[in-house]
């Protein structure tokens, strides 16, 4: 077997998800960088059932989404879209929606870390994220347009990441977008050179990790909750939940902690 082909036995033999927690961060890469990371059914299924074990484990306090390769995910398997039935269709775009609202409502901060080009629903993927942290080498788009088929699933996150404006030239013109571009329009947090990527990320999540997880939970639930709502209905919510979360015993532990000058001693 020569190098080429023994590569592309090795490829296909490793699993297209891989999973890890270590020091409280539950870490998913996609790993099918041959396919260009693509959501196919395959990845799809794998992220939604891994997904259910990361917010059921108590270890994982954070979670961060990577990828493997030059391009962080080109969105759908087309392969898997062309020639479809509409109950097809319909059941591929609704496994997709599954996962984004997963990610949305699992009670733990989720970080993408990207690498390379997020591509129509690897955009989407990127953009449903809580937190984006983006190589300079990366970049956004939602080419969908250019083949006929509009990218309005990944037009859900986006809108509600960036501007009006700017989501609708994206999606109108399918171009994509430089890392640095994504950060001034609020798709992205921090651009960082490729070689400090995953330190960088990483030490995103300690940070964040080291905080309460139920009031973490607490807070990215009411925050997702509130932001549909119109200014008194938001406050209503938002100050509801602050009141639970004040008689919580983190929120008692961090306030007495305050007060007393030492750090606080988490019970979750």
């Amino acid at each position: 077997m020569g190098a080429t082909s023994a590569l592309r036995a090795a490829e296909a033999a490793a699993p297209i998800l891989l999973s890890e927690v270590r020091e409280g961060i539950g870490t998913l890469t996609l790993n099918h960088p041959a396919r260009r990371n693509a959501l196919s059914r395959a990845m799809l299924t794998a992220l939604k059932e891994q997904l259910v074990q990361f917010a059921a484990d108590p270890q994982v306090r954070v979670v961060i989404l990577a990828a493997r390769g030059p391009v962080f995910s080109s969105g759908h398997d087309l392969n898997e879209v062309s020639g479809t039935s509409l109950k097809d269709a319909q059941t591929l775009f609704a496994l997709c929606t599954e996962v984004m609202e997963q990610i949305r409502l699992l009670p733990k901060p989720v970080i993408a870390q990207v690498q390379g080009l997020a591509s129509a629903a690897g955009c989407q993927l990127a953009a449903t994220c809580d937190l984006v942290v983006a190589s300079s080498a990366s970049g956004f788009q939602t080419p969908g347009v250019r083949i006929g088929l509009f990218c309005s699933t990944p037009a859900v996150p986006l809108a509600r990441a960036v501007s009006t404006k700017k989501a609708m030239e994206m999606l109108l013109t399918g171009e994509a977008i430089s890392p640095a571009e994504a950060e001034r329009a609020g798709l992205v947090n921090r651009v960082v050179p490729p070689e400090s990527l995953e330190e960088e990320t990483r030490n995103f999540a300690r940070h964040i990790a080291s905080f309460s997880a139920d009031t973490i939970a607490l807070g990215k639930a009411t925050f997702y909750r509130q932001i549909p709502l119109g200014h008194a209905d938001a406050y209503g919510v938002a100050q509801e939940t602050m009141s639970c979360n004040a008689v919580t015993e983190d929120a008692q532990e961090g306030i007495k902690a305050f007060l007393q000058k030492r750090p606080p001693q988490w019970k979750h």
